[in-house]
């Protein structure tokens, strides 16, 4: 009996999360919607931002961002295009290894980054500090 509940506690804190997490990732969107970004749009910029810039460029490899969020690579890979398509970051061959390809922050992405990190920290506050 006492198993039993114990493994109904856990399941339910296991749906509380997903829940918290749903709901989160909903606010995000609606939130960044205005600027033109998604959530997962807004952490991939986020990351590069926090990249130590290297020469005055925030980059990281397709494979640590993917590391990093939660997304198929199909996924990652369309987001990423997205983002170029709007010159938020520039895809270029990894010097170190020409079989990546990093990808970089560039000034509108940066501009814009700083502009909405405000916005998605707001909300992050909101829904988690409860």
């Amino acid at each position: 009996m006492a198993a039993k509940k114990a493994e109904r506690a856990l399941v339910d804190r296991w749906r509380d999360i997903l829940a918290l997490h749903a709901r989160t990732q909903c606010e995000l969107d609606r939130a960044l919607h205005q600027h033109g970004l998604c959530a997962s749009d807004f952490e991939v910029l986020d990351l590069l931002a926090d990249v130590p810039a290297a020469h005055g460029e925030c980059a990281l490899r397709v494979q640590e961002i993917a590391e990093r969020v939660h997304l198929s690579q199909s996924a990652l890979s369309r987001l990423i295009a997205r983002l170029e398509k709007d010159e938020l970051v520039e895809r270029a061959m990894c010097a170190e290894d020409r079989r990546s390809v990093r990808v970089v922050l560039t000034a509108k992405g940066r501009a814009l980054h700083r502009e909405v990190l405000p916005v998605q920290r707001a909300v992050l506050t909101r829904m988690l500090a409860r």
